[in-house]
Parts: C-alpha cells; structure tokens; sequence
C-alpha cells in the first residue's frame, strides 16, 4: 500500500510538469490593451488567450508603467543590422574560405614541402 502511493505521487510529481510558454511582445500587448479597455472581466480574456489571469494583470500594469516610454525622445527604434555591414562580413568570409580552400589544395600537392 505505501509502495503504491509513493508511486502515485512519484507519477504526479511528473505528469503535472509543463514547459514554460514564451509569448511575444505582440501577444502580451494585444492581451494587455484588451485588459485596458474593460469590455470583458480578467478571467473571460484569460480564458481566450489561456493565460493566468495574474499574468494578465501583470503586463497591464507593465503597458501603464513604460507606456510613456515609447513617446520619449531617447526611444531608439532596433532597426536591426544594418545591410552595408553585413555583405562586408559576407564578403570577407568569402575571400577566407578561398584561401583557406586554395591552402589546403596545396597541402595536398606533392610538391608541398612538409
């Protein structure tokens, strides 16, 4: 009978974990602004996106805290890398691996000195 349970519990233990969810920006602000208009309680918006209705709570109160930040002067927009930048390393990786390629087809030559 103890076995029994001890393997119940050991299974529940197991059975109950879940993998963390990661939701997007987007998500957790459309999820945030529909809080903000108060057309549907916390629990009927946390049924439709199924998230916890603290969590809702949570990225609410985060939109009014940094709200005012997107209108400042400082935000910076990511722009991402920028496109000159990148076919420069393209380019440059691309002359190492000719190089390297014409190396190694030397190494193998008979006539490479060892």
């Amino acid at each position: 009978m103890v076995k029994l349970l001890y393997n119940e519990f050991q299974e529940d233990k197991y059975m109950s974990k879940r993998p963390r969810r990661n939701h997007a920006p987007a998500f957790k602000a459309k999820v945030a602004l529909d809080a903000l208009k108060e057309d549907q309680t916390t629990v009927e918006l946390a049924e439709r996106y199924q998230v916890h209705p603290n969590q809702i709570t949570v990225w609410k109160k985060q939109l009014l805290e940094y709200a005012s930040d997107v209108f400042s002067k400082n935000h910076k927009i990511d722009q991402g890398p920028d496109v000159k930048d990148l076919h420069a390393k393209i380019g440059q990786l691309s002359m190492e691996n000719d190089f390297l390629s014409s190396a190694l087809g030397r190494i193998g030559d008979a006539s490479a000195k060892r």
